[in-house]
């Protein structure tokens, strides 16, 4: 079981467990939840350093970027627990500000979304929407410590966190101990130029920064024919940055349109939308009716356009 069906697994008795315990006349303590105030972010339930940990784990180098082919399957969209997630097929610009948590023994030897073995010893981590595989830059905001790791994995599917690290490379920031940390996450894109002095370190050329809010596609032009079997209508109702703001306001307007958004995260942001839809005319009428509500011109986008 890879590190992305054992992350849904739990999520799933997280959220099971907290409808058995809403249900019930007197609140119970699930022990089969892991306490997260004792260990914010920390990591999964039953999960934690190795017993024996390698004395030199704070000189473990740090990956060495590298132009390597993009895995065939792990890169198409998926969907957990009702948010899309739709990676990046390609390297680009892709720069992040929030949590870093990290995996370890629970995981440890067991197959990665890309199928390699995962080696919480290793400079590597999980993204949600990094192309598979790649590299990149992890910043600790509070203690100035960076390192480089090889992304080769998918993770962590909770609101707030945007990375997870392997145990050597959350050792080397600083945040093993904590359980997590605030950090800025770069993804690295060629020309990468080996550090001739170490080559365990890469240095590269820095991408130009990521636009906060990205202009949405002008509106496609009406077709006289059917579109195709590919190419289906989206009516945007907004995009975070943040997954829980762009969760609540998913809930919100799941009341106030009698219809529920998708969240999807397109790179770096959160888009709500409704849709898919066949046809345009059908857009246009979930459109005016999502304008009288929110009292804001809305964009209607195909997915060919994105």
């Amino acid at each position: 079981m890879t590190h992305f069906e054992r992350c849904t697994k739990f999520l799933l008795l997280i959220g099971v467990a907290a409808l058995l315990a809403a249900c019930a006349s007197k609140p119970k303590v699930s022990t089969n939840a892991k306490s997260s105030s004792a260990r914010p972010g920390a990591y999964y339930k039953d999960d934690g350093p190795a017993a024996s940990v390698p004395a030199d784990i704070d000189r473990i180098p740090d990956a060495v970027a590298r132009a390597e082919p993009l895995h065939r399957f792990a890169n198409r969209p998926y969907n957990v627990f009702g948010v899309e997630y739709r990676p990046m097929t390609s390297l680009g610009s892709l720069r992040q500000r929030g949590i870093a948590s990290w995996y370890g023994r629970k995981f440890h030897g067991q197959k990665t979304a890309i199928g390699e073995t995962y080696d919480m010893f290793a400079m590597t981590a999980a993204h949600p929407t990094a192309p598979l595989p790649s590299f990149a830059r992890i910043t600790h905001t509070q203690s100035g410590r960076s390192v480089v790791v090889r992304i080769n994995d998918r993770g962590p599917f909770h609101a707030g966190r945007i990375v997870d690290l392997s145990y050597a490379a959350a050792s080397r920031l600083g945040i093993a101990q904590g359980g997590s940390g605030e950090v800025e996450f770069e993804l690295l894109v060629p020309p990468f130029q080996p550090n001739a002095a170490n080559e365990s370190v890469a240095t590269f050329s820095p991408s130009p920064p990521a636009p906060v809010a990205p202009a949405d596609p002008p509106a496609i032009a009406i077709s006289s024919t059917l579109p195709s079997s590919q190419d289906f209508y989206y009516v945007q109702l907004a995009a975070f940055g943040n997954f829980a703001n762009a969760q609540a306001f998913q809930q919100r307007m799941s009341i106030e349109l009698a219809s529920t958004p998708r969240v999807q995260q397109v790179e770096s942001l959160y888009r709500v939308r409704l849709g898919p839809f066949a046809t345009r005319s059908e857009a246009e009428t979930a459109r005016d009716r999502a304008q009288s509500v929110l009292s804001t011109p809305l964009i209607i986008s195909s997915t060919l356009a994105r």
